[in-house]
């Protein structure tokens, strides 16, 4: 059956075999009333539990019962209690062979079954075929193919022939989702598709090759590069409505194919096979190459800007000691002043004599550089790297089209005027009556000078209002992924009704307000009385402000000596060893599944391999060389074709869920809490590449890899985002997109991972956000109505909220919300194109006031609840001792990425969490079993020390060094024995 190459072991017994657990047996094997009566009908007990036997059989799987069929007990007794009869007739029923086949009849023509024969392949090809359409996983066209048969009332062929028609049906598929993508193309494309897998002398390279390098890091030079592949593939026009033509899953899977296959192996392909990848490869990288321009020209641009401020800052600290001297100067002129006046004499005559009326003029010039210096808007200091805007400006304007809602927008019609002079070969002046609609209003006077329009502040100035509207989706580009129109993200308004009443708020406006504002007047006035009797415990308003006392150490002394015991009875363990026996008891290496064929790979090995080369941050080539039996090839191959976001998250997603399962995980948590932080990872020494540098981790350039922690220490997401921006994005990304089993209720993050915003939809959506602000103290409350209602807190009321916002934005706040809770799009999307609005946006404001009065509920609850805020700190403590185990892991280089692609560093940060979640369940496992023998011995070990315990220690782990992967799976596969005290005595002596 494998050389149909449909299925694995582990599918075929899952769809051929018969289940046994009590949900499936319940399902599939109870027998109806007139079922009952047609079996008892039977004579003697051994007919009657065959019948019945043959009968769910025929239901499901639907194979019927099979020669030398062996058929678990649970099945008899389940069927045998239904007819009272003991199961152990059976084994009479079951040697009677023409009995067997004598009820077959009778039972099939009861359920109107016919038998399948050779005249029934090209139906079951057709089944096949249809299914495979959407898919090329063979266990979802082996299963359609066989629902499709039991709709037909055709009792299922052999395994072996479903599989061969599945596999079949499956070629005829792909070959037919070829066709269509290329059928449209006329012969000059396709000699053009055909020439992207010849050398190029002039490149060097193949044309594919060359179009996949595309650079990554923000320059002027890269930027046109970028630009040149794009028209390169433009000149192919190739429409993307070609993908309409076919299932959306069937052309990613050409696109996945595309993106990893090499050239050579693209040639041995059939030309209509390869040539669907090409043309899918070729549609998705434009939307790739346009995507990756934008963000470069949004970088760029923006990069204008912070240096300005930076030379700026520069020129503020080398007058330092001028204004010192200044402003001695002007205390000086402000005594005389006074003097003059207390005595009633001249002023000036005091000055004089004081000050010196001509060291005050000769300050003059310096005073008034002075004051232009802090008043010197940075569009005039961006302006002095004009030249370097000119080297990409005029290229990216050309290049695309640009759209807004508006059919005459003052910004487009400003990059038409830009256009019309780039194309221009002399000096064109821009008309003084040019749009002029730039995202700071006080930029105009500056562009102006009396009648004449500045060009280069103007093209600077219109360039960074298209950033920002590029950025908010307020102007879109057609063709892109991230930069669309807002609303496309979201979705069809058709749907919003079925997705929203699956939100846990009411969808009346109305409603909603009132039940907020009820219980917001509520808590505020309960607050007030509290904070008067000073009944808020570690909480009291001194001289208008609140002071909470900060949270003492609630960690017994006794839990670290019984880290200590515990950690010493582990076994000690390779890193090698411990994640083979993890892949063993969780399967997570099923999901690692080749790219075309959705098979696992035929050497776990050199997945593990991959895995820790990611993990520990050493690399594919270092890595073969440090383990004898895998070769670079090898690795690199797996890399390709089998490491993929999709695989990485499932694999993780094994591991989180039977570590969530096993009891002893229990003593930390239900895996209904969680945290999130984020781990600044240095990339190089060089600023190149998608990292940026932030002071607050020194001059090195780099990125964070930002994780979500269960309450249980299951590290379940991790993602790669910036250095310099905002974490809050990203935190309901890990909540809403996790893909485990968790139910998240309560999520804890630090200050970074605040906003308003958050509040807001965390609400929405069902979580209950518990951020530790630093200056919490600072921040007012938001009452509904007036301020006055609370005379005991009118210092620490802020602006009311404002609910004319709410209602007026209320269809789409719900619009939103449905779209983010059905997945169409993810949260920090939504996120930064709203904060990329510099203008005041209404849906923007909206949720900012819904997210105000949710942070205004929170601070009371934080405020009067200790145990709040006790439950956050040690959220955060469990991130933060997850960061020291991944600085332990991700070591090789220095712990210095030299991954300059988003992409390969995704793949580092996938690598790590896994491994990390795989150490987190292997010591449960271990910590449960060292526990247990330690309780049997006497020694007291109590479950309230134990929750104090981490599953994170790596001392008894090696986690460098050789890796002997091939005598790794030869070890033996049950549980390691523990480490008593007569091996560690052995050991020492």
């Amino acid at each position: 059956m494998a050389q149909y190459n449909l299925l694995t072991d582990d599918e075929r017994c899952q769809l051929f075999g018969i289940p046994t657990d009590q949900a499936a047996l319940i399902r599939h094997y109870t027998l109806s009333p007139e079922e009952l009566e047609f079996v008892l009908a039977r004579r003697g007990d051994r007919n009657r539990l065959g019948v019945a036997l043959q009968l769910c059989l025929f239901r499901h799987p639907g194979f019927g019962l099979r020669d030398q069929e062996v058929v678990p007990d649970e099945v008899l007794h389940y069927l045998a209690a239904q007819l009272a009869v003991p199961m152990e007739v059976y084994r009479d029923y079951g040697r009677r062979r023409p009995t067997r086949l004598e009820h077959s009849q009778e039972v099939a023509k009861r359920l109107g079954l016919r038998s399948s024969g050779r005249a029934d392949m090209p139906l079951m090809v057709d089944i096949a075929a249809e299914a495979a359409w959407s898919t090329d996983r063979g266990v979802d066209i082996a299963n359609a193919l066989m629902e499709g048969l039991r709709d037909r009332k055709i009792i299922l062929p052999a395994p072996g022939t479903l599989e061969r028609a599945g596999a079949t049906g499956r070629a005829r598929a792909r070959r037919l989702t070829a066709e269509a993508l290329i059928a449209p193309l006329t012969p000059d494309q396709l000699a053009q598709i055909d020439a992207l897998l010849g050398t190029n002398p002039d490149l060097g390279r193949t044309p594919l090759a060359w179009l996949r390098g595309f650079p990554e890091a923000p320059s002027a030079g890269n930027l046109n590069d970028i630009l040149e592949r794009l028209d390169h593939i433009r000149r192919i026009a190739l429409q993307p409505v070609l993908a309409d033509a076919i299932h959306e899953n069937r052309f990613r899977q050409f696109v996945r194919e595309g993106a990893v296959a090499p050239a050579f192996l693209l040639s041995d392909y059939g030309p209509r096979r390869r040539r669907a990848t090409l043309v899918a490869q070729m549609i998705d990288l434009e939307s790739q190459l346009a995507d990756a321009a934008v963000e470069m020209f949004n970088k760029l641009v923006g990069s204008m800007f912070t240096r300005a401020n930076r030379r700026k800052e520069r020129q503020y600290q080398g007058t330092v000691k001028d204004v010192g001297r200044l402003m001695r100067l002007f205390d000086q002129t402000l005594s005389a002043l006074q003097n003059a006046h207390d005595r009633d004499i001249d002023a000036f005559d005091v000055l004089d004599a004081e000050v010196g009326w001509w060291t005050l003029m000769k300050a003059k010039p310096e005073v008034a550089a002075l004051a232009e210096l802090a008043a010197e808007d940075p569009l005039i200091t961006a302006t002095e790297k004009y030249m370097t805007l000119r080297k990409y400006a005029p290229a990216f304007l050309e290049t695309f089209t640009f759209r807004a809602t508006k059919t005459r927008d003052p910004v487009l019609s400003a990059i038409e005027i830009l256009r019309q002079a780039n194309r221009s070969k002399g000096r064109v002046e821009i008309p003084a009556s040019a749009p002029m609609s730039f995202s700071h209003k006080k930029w105009k006077a500056l562009v102006v000078d009396g009648r004449k329009v500045d060009r280069r502040r103007y093209e600077i100035a219109v360039c960074a209002t298209l950033r920002d509207r590029l950025r908010s989706g307020d102007i879109w580009i057609d063709g892109t992924r991230n930069y669309q129109r807002f609303d496309r993200y979201l979705l069809p308004k058709s749907a919003v009704p079925t997705a929203a009443a699956k939100l846990p708020f009411t969808l009346d406006a109305h409603a909603y307000i009132e039940g907020r504002t009820r219980l917001l007047d509520w808590r505020l006035r309960r607050f007030e009385r509290k904070l008067k009797r000073g009944a808020l415990k570690d909480v009291e308003l001194r001289n208008g402000r609140l002071h909470i006392t900060p949270l003492t150490a609630a960690t017994s002394p006794e839990v670290e000596p019984l880290d200590r015991m515990i950690d010493d009875i582990l076994p000690r363990i390779r890193i090698t060893e411990l994640l083979t026996e993890v892949a063993r008891r969780t399967g997570f290496l099923s999901a690692f599944t080749d790219l075309r064929s959705g098979r696992p790979h035929d050497n776990p090995n050199a997945v593990l391999a991959a895995i820790l080369a990611d993990a520990s941050n050493l690399g594919l080539e270092r890595m073969a060389n440090a383990s004898p039996g895998v070769s670079y090839a090898q690795l690199a191959w797996t890399h390709d074709w089998y490491m993929r976001e999709e695989t990485y998250g499932a694999a993780l997603a094994a591991i989180i869920d039977t570590h969530h399962a096993h009891s002893f995980a229990d003593i930390w948590g239900q895996g209904t809490t969680s945290s999130s932080d984020g781990q600044f990872v240095r990339t190089g020494r060089g600023r190149g590449g998608q990292a940026a540098v932030n002071a607050k981790y020194g001059i090195d350039p780099g990125v964070r890899f930002y994780t979500h922690v269960s309450d249980q220490h299951g590290s379940y997401r991790s993602v790669v985002i910036s250095s310099t921006g905002s974490e809050a994005p990203y935190v309901l990304d890990g909540l809403m997109q996790h893909g485990t089993s968790l139910k998240i209720t309560e999520h804890y993050t630090d200050t970074g991972g605040a906003s308003d915003h958050i509040f807001g939809l965390s609400h929405m959506l069902g979580f209950r956000f518990v951020p530790w602000l630093r200056d919490l103290a600072d921040r007012k409350l938001a009452p509904i109505g007036s301020a006055n209602q609370y005379p005991g807190l009118k210092d620490l009321m802020g602006k009311p909220i404002r609910t004319d916002a709410i209602f007026e934005c209320w269809d789409e706040v719900v619009h939103t919300v449905a779209s983010v809770d059905a997945g169409t799009v993810a949260p920090s999307i939504i996120l930064k194109k709203l904060a990329a609005y510099r203008r005041q946006n209404r849906l923007d404001l909206a949720l900012q006031e819904i997210g105000r009065i949710e942070r205004s509920l929170f601070t009371l609850d934080w405020l009067e609840d200790p145990d709040l805020r006790r439950r956050c700190r040690a959220g955060l403590n469990k991130g933060e001792a997850r960061h020291f185990l991944a600085q332990a892991i991700h070591t090789q280089r220095q712990g210095r990425m030299t991954d300059r692609t988003l992409l390969n560093q995704g793949f580092r940060a996938s690598g790590l969490n896994l491994v990390i979640a795989a150490i987190v369940c292997w010591n449960t496992i271990y910590m449960d079993r060292a526990v247990r023998h330690l309780r049997s011995t006497g020694v007291d070990v109590p479950d309230r020390l134990l929750a104090h315990v981490a599953p994170l220690g790596w001392s008894h782990i090696s986690l460098t060094g050789d890796y002997l992967w091939e005598q790794t799976a030869q070890l033996s596969t049950d549980y390691r024995p523990l480490r008593l005290q007569d091996d560690i005595l052995a050991t020492a002596a």
